[in-house]
């Protein structure tokens, strides 16, 4: 066959077949077999020198134009496969965008602790406190001083306080240390406020224990009143709205004698046992085993201010004529966020809130 006839043979069969390819996979195989180094008319232009010479340019111009409409061919199909392929696929993999996604397993939530703490705040707020913050490293005078600990206080310990190795530039010689209660914030906020003061104080505080009820790291809730003519009937009532908001209409609560170096008198505040109404005991006649057949649970310490812990606020024109323990009288409290949720959510063991453990959190959304 002539080189010509060669040339237009190639070119009426490669026009017939990209015509007639169905898929991109296809199409590159006859991009190889037309126009591939070891293609028909690649080779032919390769061996133009072999031909006679009056042959040379009308089948090397020939040639090269059978080779760029194949390649104009091809690269046309090409874009009109593409999009049959996309919308093939497209109809095959719709998607309704409009539809929800699926939710995550576990939703965001507050954790139980941060509930619980805005939860007694706004109970408080409802009883004309006001929240206030303060600082989680404390100096000795703030923390045990101010707050009428004696000396030789065992809380003072290197075992039952978390010191810092830091410079008090503040109060030389006055140690550092991370606060062990919010208590520090009742001389704090006496220092900056005159009286009546109503403060209560969430925040985390410190202490070197580990076990299924302590955690070197808690939270508190301090709550401070002082006024003219309050007693511990005050404090008794402030506590009942706080029992009976959080742990059930019918509850009640009971004071039991108690020390505290900041209180005096100092007592112990038990809440009825909301597992069995307060008898000690279940419908079936078993002993309750939340309150153990106490029919009472322990939940906060509160007492009210020493005279000390007033005498320990200067007297600055701030709050003048200052905090007279011959005018005016306190009482304070102070609750373990974790104790409370405990006994509200029946949880056996401290360290679960911090464990992080999704399958423990999600019961508290």
């Amino acid at each position: 066959m002539e080189p010509l006839e060669v040339v237009e043979e190639v070119l009426k069969r490669g026009v017939a077949e990209i015509a007639a390819a169905s898929s991109s996979e296809q199409l590159e195989q006859l991009r190889v077999s037309y126009l591939g180094r070891k293609a028909e008319l690649p080779l032919l232009l390769r061996r133009l020198k072999e031909l006679p010479p009056e042959q040379r340019a009308l089948v090397g111009s020939r040639a090269n134009e059978a080779r760029q409409r194949l390649a104009q061919l091809l690269e046309e199909r090409a874009a009109e496969l593409a999009r049959a392929e996309l919308a093939a696929r497209l109809a095959r993999e719709r998607v309704d965008a409009t539809l929800p996604g699926d939710p995550p397993p576990y939703a965001g939530s507050l954790h139980v602790l941060s509930q619980l703490q805005r939860e007694l705040e706004e109970i408080f707020i409802g009883l004309g406190y006001e929240v206030l913050e303060g600082p989680e490293v404390e100096t000795v005078h703030y923390n045990f001083d101010a707050l009428n600990h004696a000396p030789n206080h065992p809380a003072r310990a290197e075992t039952d306080t978390f010191y810092l190795d830091l410079e008090n530039a503040g109060r030389p010689g006055d140690r550092l240390l991370l606060r062990t209660h919010t208590s520090p914030m009742q001389v704090r906020a006496m220092e900056e406020r005159p009286p009546p003061l109503y403060v209560v104080i969430p925040g985390r505080v410190f202490r070197p224990d580990s076990d299924a009820t302590h955690t070197p790291q808690f939270h508190q809730l301090e709550g401070l009143a002082v006024d003219e003519d309050l007693t511990l009937a005050d404090l008794k009532g402030t506590l009942l709205a706080f029992a009976r908001a959080v742990f059930g209409a019918e509850r009640e609560v009971r004071l039991r004698p108690h020390f505290f170096p900041f209180t005096e008198p100092s007592v112990e505040v038990d809440v009825s046992c909301f597992a069995c109404a307060g008898r000690g005991y279940r419908r079936d006649g078993s002993r309750c085993p939340l309150c153990k057949g106490e029919g009472w649970l322990e939940v906060l310490g509160a007492g009210q201010v020493d005279p000390n812990v007033f005498a320990a606020v200067p007297d600055t024109a701030a709050n003048s004529p200052g905090y007279d323990p011959e005018r005016l009288q306190g009482f304070a409290w102070g609750m373990g966020l974790e104790r409370i949720a405990m006994l509200r959510h029946g949880i056996p063991d401290l360290r679960l809130f911090f464990d992080n453990d999704l399958r423990f959190l999600a019961q508290f959304r």
